[in-house]
Parts: structure tokens; C-alpha cells; sequence
């Protein structure tokens, strides 16, 4: 028979192309032989020299993971039910035991390995506890993750069933100087607006492209499924992760979503939708976390705690079941869930159990699974069965309602609930200790059967992405995708999009560029950043202001401006306080979107939910507390400039992270724009004119802590807004250009 296949050598591989089918990459050093059937060319993983189901590219995917699922044995199952921890490449710097990882016993710094090589604990983890799930934070470059990919492939190919590793990324495109991944991550990746910033746009058309470009690039760096969208309706405006949203219009948030999910997972040409160029989406957090009372964020046990004083949940739902559940291109629904760390109070009414979405059996198995009908991945988020800190305020596991359980049990409450997978933990042991105690209440039988469901669902988003024929990459096709021109300013346009002008007194704006501008310095008190470790008191110097220098003279003062640019940030704190605690009180304290310091003299009391194994009282109300800003001197630079600017125009930029009451900053300010994570450079080509703003708030501005304090967290636009001097209200969906205010066919089709 005509064979009907050739082969090439690669960097580190051997790339297979069979004629009208699928093109094979295998590791230099394989184990894995070629078998060849009608002409064409298979792996043979097993070894057996024949060809298996799973082996079979020919055949569907469903059929090649069916059949693969009741192959393995329950320890590789338990393997793929891991998702590891953040991994650094290189794992360089101090933090290895958090992030890092060793060199043949010794740190990156002092090993003289390569950025690629791989870690003890990465080389472990896939051969030992058969991890084929691996979460990657920090990329050194492009380079590094091309050969690190092929190396940790060639390692995953070469042990157990052959099953390739499944890299996975949280959201690594934002632009803003405070993105999450700024810092740690060195490859030239293009750079959008953020989950809020690209609402402002209100195009969900714009998304579909984004999340085109993102799987291109991701795939081009080894990346095979999204730790996102981020679809939480985020109807309180407090929460910590309200930026990485769509925002609080269900609509929108639909159809951002489906928009999202098929950029992201659809292969183009494909009959199925599923490729080589899909990347799975892990779309989160079901139920809905953006309930959490007060605002205060479930990444902490003063956070642990959604409610629903509005009744609701229902519309909650809505971004799961008609958006990541019904979409529109061929792929039809989001691979995979992540429920959210939160306690969602008083949903379980089958029951009765308020403890962590993971844990829920009525929210996993009755409802997503069974009233939903969904049939995709559950993965947990992240080191919920790890233990708790010593106090509220500790950076530690996540085990909400279940903290007096051992790792194991928590890991068998999860399994009963119906997860698949478990966010954070390279550890088999745990999971297969909880399969025993499956075996002893369910008895052998009905757990293995549960334990090959899990194992098909991860499976298949495997196949589906075709990594099962080739997960190599190749050098210079990667270094020619990742932050190519066209993506690159493709992403620059949405940022620029993004930017919302809300206040033009007198047509200041466009500023004329030559002129002398002064940008003043900022002061951040210290607070607890996301770890929860105290920031220290520190004096920051805006990006804007060198990136203002190719535009205008930078000034040394005010009086020797013609304008002052203020660069500031939307109130930063933290709803807990342990000097609070230490002082007799519950520690709780307000959020507040607010500058200057606030007393909730009419907070809710008591609390709608608590209960801690730390605590002694249940009541987490935090009425007639005070609170304050760490950046409460944004606002005192912003009137400061408006005092020594005297009729001079004062122009005040807002890195929005939280809606805020601009009751303090609008008046001293003759323009106000607000941005959503973007680079300084897009701020100033709207405020120069190089770009005609068009942004909408896609978010409400509270007039006062008042109208947030009487909100319900869990219902959208229910804020009394703000209106400035000018007479106009800073509602959902307004925005202004140069000549006035906003009104067009996006203002129609999307409103409260």
C-alpha cells in the first residue's frame, strides 16, 4: 500500500504530515513508534504495534477519550484530576517555594540551567503523581516557552499513556501597569483593554476578534485552555474583582461571553469547530461571584460569604446557561467551570449546606449537572482542600464551609459534589485516598465508573485540541505570532476604545501637544495587597508622566504649566482590618469607594451571613466602622493642582478598578477621563486628539457611599449615580467625544 506520509526534522522533533490528514509531531527521543494503517500514520502510545481507538485520529473525539477513559487506571485518572500550581519559567528569583521550583537540587540562579529546562518538581509531578494539567504564570520570552513546551512534552509523551500536557494560562493580555501578569511575564504578547475596558466598548464583535488573536498567541506558546472568561455578573461594585468582568448588564455580558468563548475555541474550517488553533475556555465563577457581601473577596475567609438579598440568583445564571452554554459557533459550549471559592448563603435549599460552591453537591451535580445539563469539565478553583491560615486576613487555603475536614476528606466532599478537577494541588495521594473512601460508601464499581466520567471530560478538551497529534511548537513560527504588528496594534485599538471621557468643561480637550504639562507625583499608604502582606508606605511616580514627555514639555512645577495631568487611581482598601480585631472588634471595616475617610453610619446590622472557625461572633456587620483610602492623596493632589493651577485647565485621569464617587475629584477637575487598565500612551492619544474618544461607562458611578451602602449585592443598576457640574449623570452607558455626548445605535441596543 502507498504510504502516505513524509517526514521532517524539527528542533527537538519529528513532524509527521499525512496527506489529506492529520500532521503528527514526536519527541527526537521518543519511545512512541509510527504505525502505519491504509498508507497513513498513527502513534502507537501503547507500544502494541497495533493501532488502538484512541490512537486513531480518524475517529471522532468523543469516541478516541471514550475509549481511552476506560483504558487507563484510576492513579492516571487521579493524575489527570490535578491541575498544578502556578509555575514560573524560569523559576527564578526568590520565591520558589511559593512559585519557583529547583535545578537539580538548586536554585535557577545557581544551577546555570537553561530558561526551558525544566524543574525537579515539574519533572515530577508529571512522572510521578501524572499531572498532565499545568498552570503557567511567568514567561521569560517567547523562547522560553517554545523549548520548555517541547521539553515538558517530550517528558509527558514518554511516560504512562502518552496523554500530552494541557498548559493553561489565567488572562495574560492586559495592558495597564497593574495588570496581573505585569511583572513576571516577558514575552511580547499583544496587549487589550481588560474584561471592564472591553465592555466599554460595547462590541461584542471586538471580543470575538480578541479572543481570536489571544488563541493564536496562546497556542504559539504552548497554551491550551483559558482560565477564562471572567462572565460574573458583577452587580457589586465593591468587589475586588470587578475589573476583570464584563460588567453588570446581563445582555451584555452574554453576549460578551459567547463572543469570548467562540474566539477563543473555534478552529477555523473545522466541522466540529475543535483544533489545532482551539484553545478551551474555563469560564468562571459559577454560580455567580460577584454577590459577595460587602464586597469583600472569597480569596479570604473575611470574604467567604455570597448572598442574595434581591432573590436574585436566577439572574446569576443567566452568562452560564445563555451565553458560555449556548453558543453560537460550532463548539456549543465552554469546555470547562470553575465554581468560585464563595460560600453562595442560603442557595442549597435540597440540602441545606452552606459551605464552598466546590463542595455543594446541590450546585455541581442537581444543578449545573443535572437541571443545566452540563456536561463539561468542573474544576475547582484554586487550593480550596488546602488548610487554613491563622487569621482572617491570611493568604492560605480556601476550604469555606468545610475548614474542620482533613485534605482528604475535603477532597472526597468535592468528588461526592461532582467536580472533576482540582485547582492548585500536585499531589495524587489526597485524591486517591478520597477514591477509597468513594469505594467504601459507593462501593469499586460505581466509583470507577464515576472516576472514567472525569476522566472522558478531560480527556476529550485533550483531543479536541488536537495535542494528541502534535503538542510541538515551532521556534520561529511562535516568534512570528506572539506580538506581531497586527495584533499588537490590534490591541492597541481596543485600548484606545476603552478610554470613557466624562466631563469636557469648556472643550479643554484636546490638548494641544508642545504645551507644558505637569504630571505630579502619587502617595500610597500602606495596605494588605492581594498575598495579604502590608504594601509599606511608598511614593509613586505615574507611568503616564514619561509616557507624557513625547507629547509635552514636562514641567518641574504647577505654575510653570499650562495644564496639570493628574494621573490617579480609583480608592484602594481592604474590608478587613486586624488592628480592628486587636482592638476588641470583629475586624471588619468598610469597603469604601471613597477618598476621604468613612463611617458606615448605616451599613446593614446584622450581617446577612457568618460563622468562621475563627470567629466568635457570626455577625460580620461592620455599622458605624470608619475606613479610608490608601490613596486618599490622589485626591489631595487633584485639588491641590486645582488651587495652584488657578484658571488653568486641570485634567484628571482615572484608572478605574471599582466604580467611585467622583463627588470628590469632578469638581476640582475641568476634563475627567477614566481608564480601565490601559497603557498611559492610549490615555494620552485621546487626550491630545490623536484619538476621538468613544468609550461608555459600562458601569454605574455611585453619588455618594450611601447609595452603595442601600444597593443589593446581588441586583444590577440599582445605584443612585452621580451627577457633575455639568449637568450630566454618570449612568451606564454614557460617555462623551469632543463635541458632546455620546448617542448612538450601542446606547440602543444596550441599556438598563
Amino acid at each position: 500500500m502507498n504510504q502516505k506520509w513524509t517526514k521532517t526534522e524539527q528542533d527537538g522533533y519529528t513532524l509527521i504530515e499525512n496527506a489529506d490528514g492529520q500532521t503528527l509531531g514526536v519527541a527526537a527521543d521518543s519511545r512512541v513508534k509510527i504505525l502505519t494503517v491504509d498508507g497513513y500514520a498513527f502513534k502507537d502510545f501503547l507500544g502494541t504495534g497495533e493501532l488502538v481507538p484512541y490512537e486513531d485520529w480518524r475517529l471522532s473525539y468523543e469516541e478516541r477519550a471514550k475509549d481511552l477513559a476506560e483504558r487507563i487506571s484510576i492513579e492516571d485518572i487521579a493524575g489527570l484530576m490535578l491541575y498544578s500550581k502556578h509555575q514560573l519559567i524560569p523559576a527564578k528569583g526568590s520565591n520558589t517555594a511559593a512559585l519557583g521550583g529547583t535545578y537539580g537540587g538548586k536554585s535557577y540562579e545557581e544551577s546555570g540551567a537553561d530558561p526551558w529546562e525544566l524543574t525537579d518538581q515539574q519533572k515530577e509531578f508529571i512522572v510521578k503523581d501524572k499531572v498532565r494539567h499545568v498552570l503557567i504564570m511567568g514567561l521569560e520570552s517567547t523562547e522560553a516557552a517554545v523549548r520548555w513546551n517541547n521539553k515538558l512534552q517530550a517528558l509527558a509523551e514518554n511516560s504512562g499513556f502518552g496523554i500530552p500536557a494541557n498548559n493553561s494560562s489565567d488572562p495574560r493580555h492586559g495592558a495597564g501597569s497593574t495588570a496581573e501578569y505585569m511583572g513576571v511575564t516577558g514575552e511580547p504578547i499583544s496587549k487589550w483593554a481588560n474584561g471592564i475596558g472591553l465592555s466599554a466598548s460595547f462590541d461584542p464583535e471586538q471580543v470575538r476578534e480578541f479572543g481570536e488573536i489571544a488563541s493564536a498567541e496562546y497556542r504559539a506558546l504552548g497554551i491550551a485552555t483559558a482560565l477564562s472568561p471572567q462572565i460574573d455578573l458583577a452587580t457589586e461594585p465593591r468587589w475586588m474583582r470587578f475589573a476583570d468582568t464584563f460588567g453588570e448588564h446581563t445582555q451584555m455580558t452574554i453576549d460578551m461571553t459567547k463572543a469570548y468563548c467562540d474566539g477563543f475555541q473555534t478552529t477555523q474550517g473545522s466541522e466540529t469547530g475543535w483544533g489545532k488553533d482551539s484553545v478551551n475556555t474555563m469560564v468562571k465563577h459559577f454560580p455567580g461571584g460577584g454577590t459577595c457581601e460587602g464586597g469583600r473577596d472569597a480569596h479570604y475567609a473575611y470574604g467567604k460569604y455570597a448572598v442574595y438579598p434581591g432573590g436574585n440568583e436566577k439572574e446569576h445564571l443567566k452568562p452560564f446557561t445563555e451565553g458560555a452554554f449556548s453558543l453560537d459557533g460550532r463548539t456549543g459550549k465552554a469546555s470547562a467551570v470553575m465554581p468560585y471559592y464563595t460560600i453562595s448563603y442560603g442557595l442549597d435549599r435540597k440540602y441545606g449546606e452552606n459551605v464552598g460552591n466546590s463542595f455543594n453537591k446541590y450546585l455541581i451535580q442537581d444543578l449545573l449537572r443535572e437541571e443545566l445539563g452540563y456536561e463539561g469539565v468542573v474544576c475547582t478553583d484554586w487550593g480550596i482542600t488546602h488548610d487554613i491560615g491563622k487569621a482572617e486576613e491570611v493568604f492560605a487555603g480556601k476550604c469555606w464551609g468545610v475548614e474542620r475536614l482533613t485534605e482528604t476528606q475535603r477532597h472526597f466532599k468535592a468528588l461526592e459534589a461532582g467536580v472533576d478537577q482540582f485547582g492548585g494541588n500536585n499531589d495524587v495521594a489526597p485524591v486517591m485516598e478520597a477514591y477509597q473512601m468513594l469505594c467504601e460508601k459507593y462501593g469499586k464499581e460505581a466509583t470507577d465508573a464515576r472516576f472514567r466520567r472525569s476522566a472522558y471530560r478531560l480527556l476529550l478538551n485533550i483531543f479536541r485540541t488536537g495535542l494528541f497529534e502534535n503538542p510541538y511548537l515551532d521556534l520561529e513560527n511562535s516568534l512570528n505570532i506572539v506580538g506581531c504588528k497586527e495584533f499588537v496594534e490590534k490591541g492597541y485599538q481596543s485600548q484606545l476604545k476603552s478610554v470613557t471621557l466624562l466631563k469636557n468643561k469648556n472643550q479643554v480637550l484636546p490638548l494641544k501637544e508642545g504645551i507644558k504639562v505637569y504630571v505630579p507625583d502619587r502617595f500610597i499608604k500602606s495596605y494588605l495587597n492581594f498575598m495579604s502582606v502590608p504594601t509599606g508606605d511608598r511614593t509613586v511616580t505615574p507611568a503616564g508622566k514619561q509616557a507624557a514627555s513625547a507629547y509635552f514639555e514636562i514641567v518641574d512645577t504647577p505654575e510653570q504649566a499650562d495644564a496639570a495631568l493628574c494621573f490617579v487611581e480609583s480608592p484602594i482598601s481592604v474590608g478587613y482590618d486586624p488592628e480592628d480585631r486587636k482592638a476588641g472588634g470583629n475586624g471588619y471595616v468598610p469597603v469604601t469607594l471613597q477618598y476621604r475617610p468613612y463611617q458606615a453610619v448605616s451599613a446593614r446590622q446584622p450581617s446577612l451571613a457568618g460563622g468562621d472557625p475563627l470567629e466568635e461572633s457570626a455577625d460580620r456587620s461592620y455599622r458605624g466602622k470608619w475606613n479610608r483610602a490608601a490613596n486618599e492623596a490622589d485626591l489631595d493632589v487633584v485639588e491641590e493642582m486645582r488651587k495652584r493651577m488657578g484658571s488653568k485647565p486641570v485634567i484628571t485621569v482615572v484608572a478605574l478598578k471599582n466604580p467611585t464617587v467622583l463627588a470628590e475629584l469632578e469638581p476640582c477637575s475641568d476634563a475627567l477621563l477614566v481608564e480601565y487598565g490601559v497603557s498611559p500612551q492610549a490615555v494620552l492619544d485621546v487626550i491630545t486628539g490623536r484619538f476621538t474618544p468613544e468609550g461608555l461607562l459600562p458601569v454605574q458611578m455611585p453619588a455618594d457611599m450611601e447609595a452603595v451602602e442601600k444597593q443589593k449585592e446581588d441586583v444590577a443598576f440599582d445605584m443612585e449615580c452621580y451627577q457633575d457640574g455639568e449637568g450630566h449623570t454618570y449612568d451606564f452607558g454614557f460617555g462623551m467625544n469632543f463635541e458632546g455626548v455620546i448617542a448612538d445605535e450601542r446606547i440602543r441596543r444596550y441599556h438598563k
